[in-house]
């Protein structure tokens, strides 16, 4: 049986047929995405499949030539944005950077709002040192920071620990993870990871050629395209990669 659909208030945003072009490349077609409170979402897929196109659009940095974005009226816009490559200023120390954006992101009291970001991101060490100066996993969570000054209800992450190291990967889910309990904190993130995506989302979401060619937990990925006695010791990942597979042959 069916789960019944999730009641209406907690949903954050919901989006339906969008689509984006490049001349006459179709980088996006069809994506429909449902994002509910405390949810983790990851957009799985190979290079180009259009993982963050959908997450620029989604962010309202991106434009889409079709399809739609609704959000809930409690939460209207309420988005953070986490690029690949940090958006922050170099120059600029940690809590002046924390600073400028709380001030922009409309806060009453910008410099209360960043020291509460130092805190929550554990960068208060950090605070009076050049963004420039800092390590990538530092400069990874300030460039979370600056994307919940504006506090958010929903976070989009483009690969977010594409670049950063084991322990700090560890230590930036563990701190999505806590958002998410206590905050009900919605995240959506791209990943090319299989097993970051069985691990930290709820559901998973694979695009192909900007196509959605899957969606369900990491599990249900195993059931539709796994294979009994599979000699590999990621399974998941074989599956993937034979959905991907199948996908590119029925294209071609």
């Amino acid at each position: 049986m069916d789960a019944p659909p999730a009641p209406e208030f907690t949903r954050r945003l919901r989006a339906r047929g969008l689509g984006r072009s490049y001349r006459r490349v179709r980088a996006l077609q069809g994506v429909d995405l449902d994002v509910s409170a405390g949810e983790s979402v990851a957009l799985l897929g190979p290079n180009g499949s259009g993982k963050t196109t959908l997450l620029s659009i989604l962010a309202g940095v991106g434009r889409r030539d079709e399809g739609t974005v609704e959000w809930t009226d409690h939460v209207a816009r309420a988005v953070g944005w986490v690029p690949q490559h940090p958006a922050v200023y170099s120059r600029l120390t940690t809590r002046e950077n924390l600073l400028l954006f709380a001030g922009l992101e409309g806060s009453v009291e910008p410099g209360a709002r960043a020291g509460e970001l130092l805190r929550t991101a554990d960068l208060t060490e950090f605070a009076d040192r050049r963004a420039g100066e800092l390590s990538t996993g530092t400069l990874q969570r300030l460039n979370f920071a600056v994307a919940l000054a504006g506090r958010p209800s929903v976070l989009l992450l483009d690969e977010p620990t594409g670049t950063v190291s084991p322990d700090q990967r560890r230590r930036l889910w563990e701190w999505l993870e806590r958002m998410r309990a206590d905050e009900g904190l919605a995240l959506v993130f791209s990943t090319q990871s299989v097993d970051e995506a069985s691990r930290h989302a709820d559901r998973i979401l694979v695009l192909a050629e900007g196509r959605p060619v899957f969606e369900g937990t990491s599990g249900d990925l195993l059931t539709a395209h796994g294979r009994p006695g599979d000699p590999s010791d990621d399974l998941a990942g074989s599956a993937f990669l034979r959905l991907i597979e199948a996908t590119s042959r029925a294209a071609s």
